[in-house]
């Protein structure tokens, strides 16, 4: 099992002795307990695992090998057709509508891929321009279509909590868009999807905050009400239309509430691998920590702080300080207000400042996962005390999708 922070820092350090920051690293210890983890949550349903939370191939091969996990859920569909080039991508599913018109020609007149790849429609102008570009008659397969039904929660009028995705949200609206899929020839319909986020992508326990975690849980637990009984009445409806393969939902932080809906056949699941900081904020389950990244303390400014250089890898999403990079290893460590981290360098106080020296490495956690990758060409693999491997990253094999 992941071993104290105190010990990790000193494997960490053994084992990167040799290099030089900034690089990155995954636990593999660490990595392998989550992977176990989120399987032991979803309670026999299998896992897809979202590419856009790893960024790295070997890692999603890796993953794919664990009992419990079962296809991939890829963010763009060039993506998904570079994936399903290589032999573990049998099965992709792209979560978010196209219109990347070379792609879609590819997908749609070479039978292999589209035997492979589901794309994500909630309207009807995505099967239109898929028309225009080639026609039923001209395809080499039917194009599979999954649905993306709207899973925020919406309790009067005028409020919407969630995030804002399809716009497919009642049984009545999928099945009218079932039945339009349905009709149209050279498309398969073969799954429906929903992303629970002010559920799974939501911490119900804020650290220094509890009356707003206990906002927060109430929402979850009614919308997680009203979401069950309206998912149900969906997948009867959209059934009415086409023989389902999958119904797809929620994230890491909502595998065993929504693995315990019996209208869902799978659940998403990728943040969970690497444990980035965001999900300290849970109370069900939070996982281990397993991806990093690692910065040179390079002066001292005072005896108070120690300055790393670079760090900062913001993440997506509203800007707000939930969206920096935490110091981690040491401990005692924490971003200065003012500055935050940096482009160019990184200040740090607390505690564990005084102790630091020129040369000295300390390891960050991204706040979200997979958007670490897009800052490396390689991420090294540690278990124990050495690195026993390093693998490219997606941007290491020259592809960036978003």
């Amino acid at each position: 099992m992941p071993s104290s922070r105190a010990a990790r820092r000193t494997r960490y350090d053994r084992a990167t002795a040799d290099l030089d920051p900034p690089f990155a690293i995954v636990d593999l210890d660490a990595f392998d307990a989550n992977s176990a983890a989120l399987v032991a949550r979803a309670a026999g349903k299998p896992l897809r695992v979202p590419s856009k939370s790893v960024r790295v191939r070997a890692l999603i091969d890796r993953t794919l090998a664990h009992p419990g996990w079962r296809g991939i859920m890829a963010f763009t569909l060039p993506e998904a057709i570079w994936l399903a080039g290589h032999d573990t991508a049998g099965d992709v599913l792209v979560a978010y509508p196209t219109a990347d018109r070379a792609a879609l020609r590819r997908l749609a007149t070479d039978e292999q891929l589209a035997r492979t790849i589901t794309v994500m429609v909630d309207g009807t102008d995505q099967l239109d321009l898929v028309d225009a570009l080639v026609p039923a008659t001209r395809r080499a397969a039917p194009v599979r279509v999954c649905i993306d039904l709207d899973a925020s929660w919406r309790p009067v009028s005028g409020v919407h909590i969630g995030v804002r995705r399809s716009p497919v949200h009642s049984p009545g609206q999928a099945g009218a868009l079932a039945a339009a899929v349905a009709a149209r020839p050279g498309f398969q319909l073969v799954g429906l999807m929903s992303y629970e986020a002010q559920i799974a992508g939501l911490g119900d326990a804020p650290p220094g905050r509890p009356v707003r975690g206990a906002l927060i849980r109430a929402i979850q637990t009614r919308s997680m009400a009203e979401l069950l009984a309206r998912r149900a009445a969906v997948v009867a409806e959209v059934r009415r239309h086409a023989d389902l393969e999958f119904v797809n939902g929620g994230g890491t932080g909502s595998v065993a509430a929504t693995a315990a809906d019996p209208a869902v056949t799978e659940v998403a699941a990728g943040s969970g691998l690497f444990g980035p900081w965001l999900f300290d904020g849970y109370r069900t389950w939070r996982p281990e920590p397993a991806a990093f990244f690692a910065l040179a303390v390079v002066r001292r400014p005072d005896a108070t702080t120690a300055t790393a250089l670079g760090g900062g890898w913001i993440a997506s999403g509203e800007t707000s300080p939930t969206r920096q990079p935490r110091p981690w290893l040491p401990e005692g460590l924490r971003l200065i207000g003012t500055e935050g981290a940096g482009e160019v360098q990184t200040p740090l106080v607390g505690p564990g400042a005084a102790g630091l020296r020129v040369g000295d490495r300390v390891y960050f956690r991204h706040s979200k996962a997979g958007e670490l990758c897009e800052h490396v060409n390689e991420v090294h693999l540690v278990q124990g005390e050495r690195i026993v491997d390093v693998v490219p990253t997606y941007r290491g094999e020259g592809r960036v999708f978003l």
